[in-house]
């Protein structure tokens, strides 16, 4: 892991770039409506996205700083919390590019947010994740675990919602949907979490055996 802690320094750069640049514009956006800039960073901490990018960004700073650095930084180097991190960022873009992109066209700066977050920070955190993570440890029995975040997250949204009747995506939206559809359609994407969780535990269960049986066969 040390070798990539350049790599993990700039990913880390980049994700906190891209977060203070999102919440800029969500300050923006909503003093533009007259409503303040805590309203900006209420809506901010409303996403999914953002969350998890935050997660992304701690992660790999943990990693280029190293396991000397206290605690949290121990807890954000374990395998299997930056392996449900790994699930969560690619949730994140899969949705996002299946779903999401068509119902808005950001320009500009908000545009070059948009990019990181969404299309930069998933691929080089998965990058990071094969490359640099020892996968050994892995266990199908974690799958169930992480799925404690997304699932927190919901229950967050649909109390925020109830609160402020704003719900941050258009398959959440119990307004529009009525809580019915929008419980079988967290259910959905949980099932799809979860799927995402199996692959990439079978990935590195696999990358782990090549590399075991790669040692072997140089000892």
């Amino acid at each position: 892991m040390p070798r990539y802690r350049s790599l993990a320094a700039f990913g880390s750069l980049l994700g906190w770039f891209g977060l203070v640049l999102q919440l800029w514009y969500s300050i923006r956006i909503t003093e533009a409506r007259g409503e303040g800039a805590l309203a900006g960073v209420w809506l901010y901490l409303g996403f999914y996205t953002i969350l998890t990018n935050m997660l992304v960004a701690k992660a790999l700073a943990a990693a280029a700083l190293g396991p000397g650095h206290g605690p949290v930084v121990r807890f954000f180097l374990r395998p299997g919390v930056q392996t449900a991190i790994a699930m969560s960022i690619t949730i994140v873009s899969l949705i996002y590019n299946l779903m999401l992109r068509q119902l808005w066209h950001p320009t500009g700066g908000l545009l070059l947010a948009d990019l990181i977050v969404h299309d930069i920070m998933p691929p080089l955190y998965l990058l990071y994740w094969w490359i640099a993570v020892p996968k050994q440890g892995l266990q199908w029995p974690q799958v169930l675990v992480w799925q404690s975040y997304p699932a927190g997250y919901f229950f967050y949204v649909m109390l925020r919602g109830a609160v402020d009747g704003w719900y941050p995506y258009p398959f959440f939206d119990v307004k529009a949907l009525g809580y019915p559809c929008v419980l079988l359609n967290a259910i959905a994407v949980l099932m799809a979490f979860v799927a995402v969780g199996i692959v990439l535990v079978a990935l590195g269960r696999w990358q782990a055996r090549r590399q075991l049986a790669a040692g072997l066969r140089t000892a």
